[in-house]
């Protein structure tokens, strides 16, 4: 195995728990919220801060001068003459580079496909779905109505595409950012990691000349 693979998700598609699965199957490790802990570690900026910002790019310049007094604990000086929503992404693209740099694993979001676009062997990969499914499993999931799953969905899916759409170059769920987009709704989350695993076995034959 010698790929790393970053997954980009809708809200409510299970995203997380495909990316698990997955890498359970692939003998990898697995970052989506244990990424959080990490850079917190390695850069210094307080954890509570980096959850808050996760995936959600802030305007608001009221918000980053209070904040920041919040994270004056960063060792990395290199953060410190900028906003803190940027001293938070520039930390989790640190982090993210190193994490690859120690071998294959899978990265859920956070613009990982971006901070890999130099690195061989990544392949990048989105998880949609339809609506009305995902609707029902936010549903089930949180245990809210079907107008609160809705609004948790689109309010979701902006944050994470008007972040991805202001750090990269490439614009978030167009299925040309990616090497495959699969609708998880089709053949469910455990048919989705078995369509996916088998397409990175096969690029993985195809890499190591087989």
């Amino acid at each position: 195995m010698r790929s790393i693979i970053t997954i980009g998700r809708q809200f409510g598609t299970g995203g997380h728990e495909i990316g698990q699965k997955l890498a359970e199957k692939l003998g990898i490790k697995s970052y989506d919220k244990e990424l959080i802990k990490r850079v917190a570690k390695e850069s210094g900026l307080c954890e509570e801060i980096l959850e808050h910002n996760d995936e959600r790019p802030t305007s608001s310049f009221l918000y980053n001068l209070v904040m920041d007094t919040y994270s004056f604990g960063i060792t990395n000086t290199s953060y410190v003459d900028m906003p803190l929503s940027h001293k938070v992404f520039l930390a989790q693209f640190d982090t993210i580079k190193k994490i690859a740099a120690e071998g294959p694993c899978v990265i859920i979001g956070r613009c990982a496909d971006y901070a890999l676009a130099d690195y061989e062997h990544v392949l990048n990969l989105f998880i949609y779905g339809d609506l009305n499914h995902r609707i029902e499993r936010v549903m089930d999931k949180y245990s809210v109505s079907e107008k609160e799953a809705r609004d948790m969905i689109l309010k979701k899916d902006k944050q994470r595409q008007s972040y991805y759409n202001y750090y990269s170059t490439k614009k978030w769920g167009k299925a040309e950012t990616y090497d495959l987009c699969v609708d998880s709704t089709v053949l469910g989350r455990d048919g989705t990691v078995n369509l996916l695993y088998q397409f990175i076995m096969d690029y993985e034959d195809m890499i190591s000349g087989k």
